[in-house]
Order: structure tokens, then C-alpha cells, then sequence
């Protein structure tokens, strides 16, 4: 048993490490510009109507977040960054909140409802992370198979360095852990706002860009039209 544990837990290393020559080393864009959340909360109440009580309480804290975590530490800011969603907003599948079987939320829709799928997670805590400071070239969002539940899941996963392991924000789980010590996950492929890869053998493969993704695009679209400075 050990011994398929060992073999298991090297495969996925080699899944999870991305190689430096793949990385767009980049510097942190329009994403850092300032967010005005008044006019936030007027676009977006003229695209989905007013929001609740409950919904503005929690963009309130999501703005206040964004304030007491600006100066901190990395670390740090995996960390609340990470908690908070987990705990601001209760995991619903998307046909039970959209109707729709697949449908990719932006922060604000995420909050305004306080229900999200996995993917919506992920999502939210990118563009935090983003606005925060984290560079791009850190920051990917996964496409894993949950392989204790057997079925697709996504997660954000924080690279240190270009070579090193990265750790996973799983909606899951508030415990930030290394890639390698979630056997439980199996990455089929990741992105951000500048590439899509692949894993392999030999180690992850640059595909395109992320472009090609049109659900994800449609989510810059959706937070263009909310109020939020999201030009490149």
C-alpha cells in the first residue's frame, strides 16, 4: 500500500508542476486598478435588480477585506482570502441557483446570492487574489477530478516559483495544502487571464491561451458590465 502511495503521489507531482519556460512572467495589470463599489452596487443592481440586505452585508465585507488584507503578506492573504468565501457563501450546485448546468458567476453574482458551485469559488478568489496584488503568473485556476467524490471539480491553486508545488484553495476545505498531499485531486487542466496548459508526463504543456475558453470570457464580460475596470 505504501508503495502504490509513493508511485501515486509522484505521478501527481508531475501532474501539478508547472515548467519555468511555460510561465508569462507578467506585471500586474488594469486588475489592480481601483474598484469604486458604489458604482459596483449601481450597475449592478440595474443589471440583477436590487440586492438584499444579506447580499450587501456580505460585499461590504468583501470590500472590507480588500482593506485590511492590501498591505499584508501573501500567506496571509491565501489564507482570509481563502476562509472568507468558504464561509461567506454555501456551496449549491448551479442548476439549483441558474437553472443552468454550467454556469460560471462573477464575485458579485456569487455574493449578491450567497450560493455558488465550485467553479464560482475559484473565480472569487482569483480576482481577490488579483486585485490584492498576487501576481498572474501565481495564480491558476484548476479543473480537477474530485476522485473521492468521482465527479469534476475546480479549485485555484498558488504557485511560489514557476518550479515549485502549489497549493490548493478548495472550496472543500479552509486548509490551504500542498498539490501533492491532495491525492484525492487529479488536475485535467488549469488557466488564467493568459493561457491554458494541459498536464502530462512531461510536465504541464501550454495549449493556447484562455481565450478559447468562452464561459470564462463571458465572466470578464459580466464583470465589465458590473462596474469593474477589467480592460487588459
Amino acid at each position: 500500500m505504501n508503495i502504490i502511495r509513493r508511485c501515486l503521489r509522484h505521478r501527481l507531482l508531475r501532474l501539478w508542476k508547472i515548467p519555468g519556460a511555460l510561465l508569462l512572467l507578467l506585471s500586474v495589470h488594469s486588475l489592480r486598478a481601483a474598484w469604486d463599489f458604489a458604482n459596483i452596487q449601481q450597475k449592478s443592481d440595474a443589471l440583477y435588480g436590487p440586492a438584499t440586505p444579506e447580499a450587501q452585508q456580505r460585499i461590504r465585507a468583501w470590500q472590507q477585506l480588500l482593506l485590511q488584507l492590501r498591505n499584508a503578506d501573501e500567506q496571509t492573504q491565501l489564507r482570509a482570502v481563502n476562509q472568507f468565501f468558504n464561509e461567506k457563501i454555501r456551496y449549491t450546485e448551479d442548476i439549483d441557483v441558474w437553472h443552468n448546468v454550467d454556469y460560471w458567476a462573477t464575485p458579485i453574482e456569487s455574493l449578491r446570492k450567497g450560493e455558488a458551485d465550485c467553479e464560482d469559488y475559484a473565480i472569487a478568489k482569483y480576482f481577490t487574489l488579483r486585485q490584492l496584488g498576487v501576481s498572474e503568473d501565481k495564480l491558476r485556476i484548476t479543473y480537477v477530478k474530485a476522485l473521492r467524490l468521482n465527479r469534476a471539480h475546480m479549485v485555484l491553486t498558488w504557485y511560489a516559483t514557476p518550479e515549485a508545488i502549489p497549493l490548493v484553495l478548495d472550496s472543500l476545505t479552509s486548509t490551504i495544502s500542498p498539490a501533492t498531499q491532495r491525492m484525492d485531486l487529479l488536475p485535467v487542466y488549469s488557466f488564467n487571464n493568459t493561457g491554458l496548459w494541459l498536464p502530462g508526463n512531461q510536465n504541464n504543456k501550454r495549449v493556447g491561451d484562455s481565450k478559447r475558453l468562452s464561459r470564462w470570457q463571458q465572466v470578464f464580460t459580466k464583470m465589465r458590465e458590473e462596474g469593474f475596470p477589467m480592460d487588459k
